[in-house]
């Protein structure tokens, strides 16, 4: 019978034992270590989605509900090959339809983005038009989005 000596991957320490297993049957662990804030952890971990299906914001374009800002936004999502779009019934949606896509128009699974989109507005003050930080000025919201964007989903700044 061979051992392996589990670490944990948060705090290094072997203070470690099994804690039963995840739904494809893949071993969990504990670590028992009071000053470590993983506590349960895997060894290997198994992607159940596609990279794009994560939840994080892929790109955006900014402006009115305008077919050319659509236009815009369908160029940033080229390299990610979706191939279902969820919509409000927008008429960009048809007017432009791109080869092998389906378009599913149903406020269904569309809750996440709309939750999103409440996140922003209560995190970026600037994006109610109530506040003194509003700016009129459409670089100003650009860059403030962008920074915002890729602090929170990306970590990046």
């Amino acid at each position: 019978m061979a051992m392996i000596l589990v670490k944990c991957p948060r705090c290094r320490q072997t203070e470690v034992v099994k804690h039963g297993v995840d739904s494809k049957g893949k071993p969990r662990f504990l670590c028992r270590n009071q000053k470590c804030d993983k506590k349960t952890f895997q060894l290997e971990y198994e992607l159940n989605a596609k990279y794009h299906r994560t939840g994080k914001i892929l790109a955006y374009a900014l402006g009115r509900r305008k077919d050319e800002v659509y236009r815009q936004l369908r160029k940033l999502l080229r390299p990610f090959q979706i191939k279902r779009l969820y919509t409000d019934n927008w008429g960009a949606y048809t007017r432009h339809p791109q080869k092998g896509e389906k378009l599913v128009v149903s406020k269904k699974n569309t809750q996440r983005i709309e939750s999103k989109h409440l996140n922003f507005r209560t995190r970026i003050k600037r994006l109610v038009r109530k506040t003194i930080c509003f700016s009129k000025s459409f670089l100003m919201h650009s860059v403030a989005i962008g920074l915002f964007i890729n602090r929170y989903e990306f970590g990046l700044i």
